[in-house]
């Protein structure tokens, strides 16, 4: 069965549609009006794998904080539809992931119970455009819609875009084994608890 899912999202603030197929190649469409942010979520999709569409729209004349916020939600709403029961994923998994001087570790345990560790500090106040301080909102948006326990941490670093960037490009890879499913156990449920 495909794990696929589109979901939608429109506030006062943002309009966001997003469709992802799990089980893909990697390719992307991605359009937020937010360059970094849009270099991000395409490092995150063909690092993962994961077929990824975003389109968003938001009150970015304010700030880049709801657009950012809500575009994690709706792609964690998108993994979580699409990963449906979890019967059959591994479930756990970890990447270590060097970028120049930068070396970052994200481990996760894809458990539909949500919570961020995230220990990433930044020297700098924007990348870009982009506040840093919102990369732990989106993270935070993101574990939380898709049911995942997420831990990030940069071991060291100097680099503000290779810290955050060696971020999602770990949450990626590790996001991309803990989903595939278990040769060993393709249909059950991962848990002695018989659900997740």
């Amino acid at each position: 069965m495909a794990r696929k899912a589109s979901v939608a999202r429109k506030t006062k603030e943002t309009e966001i549609a997003v469709s992802v197929n799990l089980d893909g190649t990697g390719t992307y469409k991605v359009s937020t009006g937010v360059g970094f942010l849009d270099h991000m979520l395409e490092n995150f999709s063909k690092h993962s794998l994961i077929d990824l569409e975003v389109q968003a729209r938001g009150d970015i004349h304010i700030d880049f904080h709801h657009l950012t916020e809500d575009t994690g939600i709706v792609i964690g709403e998108a993994v979580a539809k699409a990963l449906g029961d979890r019967a059959g994923i591994t479930r756990y998994a970890d990447a270590l992931i060097p970028m120049d001087e930068t070396l970052t570790r994200v481990a996760m345990d894809v458990s539909n119970r949500p919570y961020l560790i995230w220990k990433v500090n930044f020297t700098k106040p924007k990348l870009g455009d982009m506040d840093t301080e919102l990369f732990k909102e989106w993270f935070q948006a993101f574990a939380q819609n898709a049911g995942i326990t997420l831990h990030v941490e940069n071991l060291y670093g100097e680099n503000n875009h290779h810290i955050v960037e060696s971020c999602y490009k770990g949450l990626a890879r590790a996001l991309r084994h803990a989903i595939t499913i278990d040769a060993r156990s393709p249909h059950a449920v991962p848990s002695t608890k018989g659900t997740l």
